[in-house]
């Protein structure tokens, strides 16, 4: 039985954003998953207006809904040993380099061995807002991405980094290698994406999709491929990787979005094609840097991680 003398209470007024349905809404704004906030909504934590809504209401300007947070609960999850690159840490926070093959968080058919295995761990405190399956996660990378990510140690850090990332000033910015060669030195691709129509594990353009904006910016060209920037504007599920082979130019090494992509290169570009590809060992996906404001101090924090050996050894290989 929820004890609500425990519970931290958090309260939203409706603005001009308002008409969402009130699950879809309130996970937004609380950086949590829509079927967690339906539990939420289920176990009498969240009044609207003063009393208890259904799922299916959509806030209009001027409505008050307030959210009782429960404690973190103990996760059912073991801690283990996983080595881990922490660039910085606080009582707040800590910022994680995460290494390719590490999955964020379990899920099925990952049920242990994963980053947040590591995090109980490493940390004796995480924020319980993502719930016990999903502790301190504020945003995530594949698992065969690697790069920085940032996690919350504090309920409090927890949803105003949440809210800084709803609002896009958390600043995301990846180095990916794309088959071909981008049509312009720097491009904003603007195109939605949901679930795949016919492939339910695929994310895709689609019309009904979700907003997604992505701005690219060729570092180096290479002989058939081109090493971009990529900044997120938005955080879709596999956006990047969707976008670039949205353009046609697929991330090098990707079996999921873009294995087909190097037979469409012919003659000697080919075979360098081939070359690049025996050198690449997962998809050249790196998050290489990470700005936001520290949810206490208001400090600005910026962090850098270079290209990890893997991807840094195939570059050097495509500049020659």
């Amino acid at each position: 039985m929820p004890r609500p003398e425990d519970d931290e209470v958090t309260e939203f007024i409706a603005g001009d954003e308002a008409g969402d349905r009130l699950d879809a809404w309130l996970a937004a704004r609380l950086g949590l998953s829509r079927s967690r906030v339906e539990k939420l909504i289920e176990e009498g934590r969240v009044l609207l207006n003063g009393a208890p809504p259904r799922k299916r209401d959509r806030p209009v300007p001027g409505d008050r809904v307030q959210v009782r947070v429960p404690p973190p609960a103990a996760s059912p999850m073991g801690a283990e040993d996983i080595p881990l690159s922490i660039a910085y840490q606080d009582d707040d926070l800590l910022v994680i380099d995460k290494p390719p093959g590490l999955v964020v968080h379990p899920a099925p058919g990952n049920a242990d061995g994963t980053l947040v295995n590591a995090l109980l761990h490493a940390v004796r405190d995480l924020s319980g807002i993502g719930g016990v399956l999903r502790p301190g996660i504020v945003h995530r990378l594949d698992r065969d991405t690697s790069g920085l990510m940032v996690v919350a140690k504090t309920d409090d850090a927890h949803q105003a980094l949440s809210d800084e990332l709803r609002a896009r000033r958390v600043k995301r910015l990846y180095l990916a290698a794309a088959w071909g060669h981008l049509p312009e030195d720097a491009m904003l691709v603007d195109a939605p994406i949901g679930r795949h129509p016919h492939e339910r594990t695929r994310m895709a353009v689609v019309p009904d999709g979700r907003v997604a904006r992505t701005r690219f910016t060729r570092v180096e060209r290479w002989r058939a491929a081109d090493l971009v920037r990529a900044e997120l504007e938005t955080g879709r599920t596999h956006q990047i990787r969707v976008h670039l082979r949205h353009i046609g130019h697929p991330v090098v090494g990707d079996r999921t979005y873009g294995p087909e992509r190097q037979r469409g290169i012919t003659g000697a570009d080919r075979i360098w094609a081939a070359g690049l590809t025996k050198r690449v060992p997962r998809q050249f996906l790196h998050a290489t840097e990470l700005r936001f404001t520290h949810p206490r101090t208001g400090e600005p924090m910026t962090f850098h991680s270079p290209l990890p050996p893997d991807l840094a050894l195939a570059a050097e290989w495509a500049r020659k």
